[in-house]
């Protein structure tokens, strides 16, 4: 039996580096430090499994199911490789390659959750820190439109209400936690206050906010919360030591969505006149980060990109998985690390059912069962190594603790494999 420590978690966003595994026989028996998601991902990572590879739901060997699959994206006009953001650095970079060579489009999750913080981001920057400085240093924590407790369940013990940080040595009575939100959830039970904000109203909060520390008096009541509690927040923020405000998909999904991240920069760079104040998204996927990361390396741009015309072109809500899809664009797709059959809108799925898809995944879900190929791969973090890149834009080195199930490869080594044959059908037609 084996303990490997430090092993960093293949979850969520927050990319917890604590972890220790205990392996007994290639099986894994224990995870200690791992919150209920991730010791169900390692304990349970070999159930439910994809056994071999299918091409119409035949079982066949994988060097078929890589020619078939090589064969629908050559012949493709308008194919479409969409999902990396559960996976490792590596297979993302192959994915985007594989978009390159067929002239289709390459897409990440992020075009469904933290696009538009992207958007905003890009036309007016940012003030960002590591997860690590929130630790040590925030005794202003906000959380705006953002529940850790169901999505990133050690945030709060790892990052930034409880763990007692080299400037916050008393922990979570060194901070003062808000929640802005449009409804209570377990985030505002362990606030200190919660302000509650009307549906689609955070774009005027925040610019009343912004005002308010500027030096403005807001007189009257702003999307539904009363004067006097904005005015109180402004001071309190101005005169926090460090602060930050982390903020979810109830920002950027609501009214406003890029333009709320916009106001939202606006008022920590007001902020930062008079003190160290930081924003930071809170990415759901484990290397959604990534996806974005190593896709702007190889492009230039974070997700949407098309290789139409031979070089990389960049339009979100044209060049986006369920807006292409959904106008019945791709003739062909492959899905790596995703399951957007049971995410997307039925009009998107319904139309990956009705092209040639291929799914390289570990697991049976909708999108391997409306798919013409599918490929079993092994699991990123659990089975192969790689980088990831937690929420703060920090990369992390993932372990290998056991070895691949039933000898399946990687999504990279698949991927080499696919864009081998791909490459060599091209040069033959």
């Amino acid at each position: 039996m084996a303990v490997i420590t430090d092993v960093v978690c293949p979850f969520c966003g927050c990319l917890c580096d604590d972890l220790e595994i205990t392996v007994e026989g290639n099986e894994i028996k224990g995870a200690k430090n791992a919150c209920a998601i991730s010791r169900s991902k390692f304990m349970s990572h070999g159930e439910n499994r994809i056994r071999t590879p299918t091409v119409k739901g035949k079982e066949v060997s994988l060097e078929k199911a890589v020619e078939a699959a090589a064969k629908a994206l050559a012949s493709a006009k308008r194919p479409i490789v969409y999902g990396l953001s559960s996976t490792e650095c590596d297979a993302i970079a192959r994915c985007v390659e594989l978009a390159e060579i067929t002239g289709g489009v390459v897409d990440n999750t992020a075009s469904v959750c933290h696009g538009p913080t992207i958007l905003a981001l890009q036309q007016v920057g940012e003030s960002k820190t590591s997860l690590g400085e929130v630790k040590n240093r925030a005794d202003l924590v906000i959380f705006w439109g953002s529940n850790p407790p169901a999505a990133h369940i050690r945030h709060f013990v790892r990052y930034s209400v409880t763990p007692r940080g080299l400037y916050v040595p008393e922990g979570r009575k060194g901070r003062y936690v808000v929640h802005v939100d449009v409804r209570e959830t377990p985030t505002s039970r362990v606030a200190d206050q919660f302000i509650k904000v009307d549906h689609g109203g955070d774009f005027e909060l925040l610019l009343a906010l912004r005002a308010a520390v500027r030096g403005a008096k807001i007189t009257e009541d702003i999307s539904g919360v009363p004067a006097e509690e904005i005015n109180a927040l402004a001071k309190r923020m101005k005169e926090a030591k460090m602060g930050i405000v982390f903020f979810g998909l109830g920002l950027t999904q609501s009214d406003g969505r890029h333009m709320n991240i916009d106001v939202a920069v606006g008022l920590v760079a007001e902020l930062n006149h008079h003190t160290k104040f930081v924003l930071t998204p809170m990415r759901g996927h484990y290397n959604v980060a990534g996806a974005n990361t190593v896709t702007t390396w190889q492009t230039g741009y974070p997700y949407a990109v098309d290789f139409a015309r031979g070089y990389p072109r960049y339009n979100p809500g044209e060049y986006t998985a369920v807006d292409m899809l959904a106008k019945g664009e791709p003739d062909a797709a492959i899905i790596v690390a995703s399951d957007p059959a049971a995410t997307f809108p039925a009009n998107s799925a319904k139309h990956l059912a009705r092209i040639p898809t291929i799914t390289l995944d570990q697991k049976v879900t909708p999108t391997t069962m409306l798919s013409d190929v599918v490929i079993p791969v092994a699991t990123a973090g659990i089975e192969v190594e790689g980088t990831a890149y937690r929420m703060d834009g920090f990369s992390l080195r993932l372990s290998k603790v056991v070895e691949p199930h039933g000898g399946v490869k990687s999504d990279r080594e698949v991927l080499d494999m696919i864009i081998e044959r791909v490459k060599a059908l091209k040069e033959d037609a």
